[in-house]
């Protein structure tokens, strides 16, 4: 009796890890899964992330300046107008492009010395200039949601102007004989176009950096572009360059 009790203890025994065996062996795969997911960095922001493009109508203020490598040569002011489109990215980024138009109006006086002994007036040529360009921006825009709709952004990228018209309407304040003199030396007295007249480059690169804010549909934002290539076309000294520098504010609407 003892020893047939011992052998169906041995048997319940190797029966009951037998099984213990197969329940263990059944759950691993399961648990392996559960810690692929769990160590899966971005799989919650690829499922988050859905491609969209966002049109906007875009409006607002500029204030270029042409400047020279020491001095700034003249200021202008007028209005920024066209629309962008933005390529929606993972992790909160965005690229933005479009077509804008740039129309604006500055003033310059130009000082000439007396040229003649018996001409003592101040000889004064005031540069009326209307320019017309054509904006191509490519930005890198980063956002940061700051509470419910509104989010804060950051952003920065390259523009390409293409100067469309620079008209100079000149008024000239000088003696006959001084405008005489000017007209000999071939300077502009009347009104022209610098870029048909071939003074300037069309053609200008800047590398601009700004930052808003973002409300539902509604965007404010305001940056500043450098000019990186010289503007100055036939220059009298090789070393003198011009450069178009500026900074805007512009309103936007997400249609």
């Amino acid at each position: 009796m003892k020893l047939r009790n011992f052998v169906l203890i041995c048997i319940i025994a190797c029966a009951t890890m037998t099984t213990f065996a197969q329940e263990q062996t059944n759950t691993l795969p399961d648990l392996y899964t559960a810690d692929q997911q769990f160590f899966d960095p971005t799989k919650k922001e690829v499922e988050d992330y859905q491609f969209a493009t966002h049109w906007r109508l875009q409006v607002g203020y500029a204030q270029p300046s042409l400047r020279t490598k020491d001095t700034t040569v003249m200021y202008s002011h007028g209005l920024q107008l066209g629309a962008t489109v933005d390529f929606k990215l993972p992790y909160r980024f965005s690229i933005q492009t479009g077509a804008l138009l740039k129309f604006t109006y500055g003033v310059n006086k130009q000082h000439w010395a007396n040229r003649l002994e018996e001409d003592a007036q101040v000889n004064i040529l005031k540069h009326n200039i209307l320019n017309l360009q054509l904006a191509i921006p490519v930005r890198a825009y980063y956002n940061i949601n700051i509470w419910k709709k509104l989010n804060f952004f950051l952003y920065g990228g390259p523009q390409l102007n293409i100067g469309l018209t620079n008209y100079d309407i000149i008024q000239p304040n000088v003696s006959e004989s001084a405008l005489k003199w000017m007209q000999e030396q071939g300077i502009h007295t009347t009104p022209y176009d610098k870029y048909v007249a071939k003074e300037l480059y069309r053609t200008n690169i800047q590398m601009g950096v700004g930052g808003g804010l973002e409300w539902d549909k509604y965007r404010i934002q305001a940056g500043y572009d450098f000019g990186l290539n010289n503007l100055q076309r036939n220059r009298v000294i090789t070393t003198h360059k011009l450069y178009d520098w500026g900074w805007y504010a512009t309103f936007s609407y997400q249609l």
